[in-house]
């Protein structure tokens, strides 16, 4: 009979040391004596990602983003290439294997690539031989061989594609916190890790800044069923499961939590608002704007448009900062066309959420989120919603501030230790 697999995502600071990919290897093992087939994605050690783009920073003001993705994928190889060592030294039959060799193939969009198709033939066969296939996450090729990248974080989404595509049992994120906690640990010190959350609840902590797992990942396992397991690679805690759960089947699993089915908070710097002012009431002038940043491959997260007057209204909308400077170019060689007044920016801005399965059917759940903010005095810019989260633009000062107001607010935080033992 062939064995179960189980796809083991090993993070950044998880391979930062010898002693960590030795710890990351001896898993791995375990996995096999237990009769499972393992296969593992990695990311670049600690902070190599960081350090590759500080050197080509101090070597091109501009750098083509084809050279980038070719100079990145070095720390993901170095990492396969060094796991799959240790794998082997401790009796382990392993085998770094590269985007060439598998076949993950992209659309030539560097730095952010979307995959269009995968061969799974060659890592069946490293399997078949009775090795630890040790894939190096995050990269990919185009169809005219360059290396391309899928974007920070894009291993998750590696291992979840692979997991999804080799039909794995399992797919495990191990990672330097303990699962998916209410809010950031690091900001709010009495966040509570949640037990399990469902696809749709994760893609909306992914997209609204939450660090411990890809937006695309998550993506990609709801879009197959892929259940996926967040864990701590210091710890034996359990962590966070991420897959299909019912509203009633949460709330039993999340007892203690707010009545409200709000189950986390999440804030978000990494965002800028570009504003067209006087934008002449006509029809198809937003459509216009929006294809044309859709054909600079430019995401756009939050969109407010408001009254017109006199025939003419303010447009703005949200993209991430890393963008901005590409999109302010596109929506400048648009706007006299279009009969744009002026344009602006913001860069000072940070986006703080809420978000919970079955929020839709619990009356004054915004109410209750803007009535926090308003009492703290945090001012509220713009507003968005969707069926399990409310999203709100606040100033960049005062990202951090809303995201504990609005995790005590809605009583997220973490049970006294006499209620958690007695649970």
């Amino acid at each position: 009979m062939p064995r179960k697999l189980v796809v083991m995502k090993f993070g950044g600071t998880s391979l930062a040391t010898p002693a960590r990919i030795r710890a990351a290897a001896r898993r791995i093992a375990r996995e096999r004596m237990r009769g499972w087939d393992a296969l593992a994605v990695v990311s670049a050690r600690g902070s190599a990602t960081d350090d590759l783009l500080a050197d080509a920073a101090k070597l091109a003001k501009h750098p083509a983003p084809r050279e980038i993705d070719a100079l990145l994928a070095t720390g993901e190889q170095a990492s396969a290439a060094l796991l799959a060592l240790a794998l082997e030294a401790i009796g382990c039959r392993a085998r770094s294997v590269t985007a060439h060799q598998i076949g993950i193939l992209t659309d030539d969009n560097h730095r952010a690539a979307k995959i269009r198709a995968i061969d799974p033939r060659p890592l069946r066969r490293v399997l078949a031989a009775g090795a630890v296939p040790v894939v190096t996450g995050f990269i990919a090729v185009d169809a005219g061989g360059s290396i391309t990248t899928m974007g920070r974080g894009a291993s998750d989404k590696t291992a979840v594609v692979l997991a999804a595509v080799l039909k794995a049992k399992r797919c495990e994120i191990y990672t330097d916190v303990k699962g998916v906690y209410t809010a950031d640990p690091n900001v709010v010190p009495d966040a509570r890790r949640i037990p399990a959350l469902s696809h749709e609840e994760m893609l909306e902590f992914a997209a609204m800044g939450a660090r411990v797992m890809h937006a695309g990942a998550v993506e990609w396992g709801q879009r197959f069923g892929v259940p996926i397991d967040v864990r701590s690679a210091f710890s034996p805690a359990k962590g966070t499961r991420i897959g299909t759960v019912s509203p009633s089947r949460l709330s039993s699993r999340m007892a203690g939590l707010d009545r409200s089915t709000v189950h986390g908070a999440a804030s978000d710097e990494d965002w800028a608002r570009i504003t067209l002012h006087g934008l002449p009431d006509l029809p198809g002038r937003a459509a216009s704007i929006f294809e044309a940043v859709a054909r600079d491959r430019i995401n756009v997260d939050m969109i407010l448009l408001n009254v017109p007057q006199g025939g003419f209204s303010d447009l703005s909308y949200t993209v991430l900062k890393t963008d901005l400077p590409k999109a302010l170019a596109n929506v400048r060689r648009i706007h006299r066309r279009l009969g744009v007044k002026a344009v602006s920016f913001d860069e000072r801005i940070a986006k703080v959420s809420i978000v919970g399965l079955g929020m839709q059917d619990h009356y004054g759940v915004a109410a209750r989120m803007l009535r926090a903010l308003a009492k703290a005095g945090i001012n509220v810019q713009a507003i968005s919603t969707s069926e399990i989260k409310v999203s709100c633009i606040v100033p960049e000062a005062d990202g951090a501030r809303g995201l504990k107001v609005l995790h005590q607010a809605f009583q997220l935080r973490r049970r006294p230790k006499a209620l958690a033992a007695g649970a």
